[in-house]
């Protein structure tokens, strides 16, 4: 089942700040150092997604962010607002932002036919395929990228905010439509729970670092007098 939704846009409060990368020294072996360079976390989490230039244009970016980061097809924002803007309701765009019709229409003209379907999220994994969907983010609707999904997390592209990955149960209550947008053909070119993508938004390793065991493997025996 196919249909198309407008888009509104997430508040500019949300793309405020700068990415901050630094190089330090680190003292080496017989005096010598080595320069370590440092990635900080928004840089990080905008390795793989592309972020939005504008208030409005987080269709475009979402687009440019699933074809080159998860169908190896470089796409750079400005050059798919540009297009999709050109074809579509300028007034409307300007207003209300992109909608899956325009992302539709681009997409087409570049080659990937690509639909709207309303599918359970467990289907994306099940195909290993990526998706654009709609969400609710506090009363805003704004597209993101579904990267993978892995233990209870589902690891989004936001154009927004840069990768993350959000409890299953957050997830759903922002995706209200259940509407997944996702490209058809080309199927062997899709990228799915990418560890590059991963690193972004990496998981606490808990199960590792706690012995479920218990604590009588770990503490010393009583011992009384006499005791060797």
């Amino acid at each position: 089942m196919s249909r198309w939704l407008p888009l509104l846009v997430l508040p500019s409060v949300l793309l405020a700040g700068s990415l901050q990368a630094a190089s330090v020294p680190v003292p080496g072996a017989q005096g010598q150092n080595l320069t370590m360079h440092l990635t900080s976390l928004k840089e990080a989490r905008f390795r793989n997604t592309i972020r939005q230039k504008y208030d409005f244009s987080c269709g475009s970016a979402a687009v440019a962010t699933l074809l080159t980061y998860q169908y190896g097809y470089p796409v750079n924002e400005q050059a798919a607002f540009e297009q999709m803007y050109a074809h579509g309701d300028r007034a409307k765009i300007s207003k209300e932002g992109f909608s899956l019709l325009d992302i539709k229409t681009y997409l087409q003209a570049n080659g990937f036919e690509a639909d709207g379907f309303e599918v359970p999220l467990e289907k994306l994994e099940q195909e290993n395929l990526p998706a654009i969907v709609l969400i609710d983010e506090r009363g805003y609707h704004h597209f993101v990228v579904i990267k993978g999904m892995r233990a209870g997390r589902v690891l989004v592209g936001d154009p927004a905010l840069g990768t993350r990955s959000l409890p299953r149960s957050r997830f759903d209550a922002l995706w209200k439509n259940h509407l997944v947008f996702v490209i058809h053909n080309r199927r062997s070119l899709a990228v799915f729970n990418s560890p590059s993508d991963w690193r972004a938004a990496p998981m606490a390793p808990i199960s590792s670092g706690v012995d479920r065991r218990g604590l009588e493997g770990i503490t010393m025996p009583k011992r009384g007098p006499g005791d060797i």
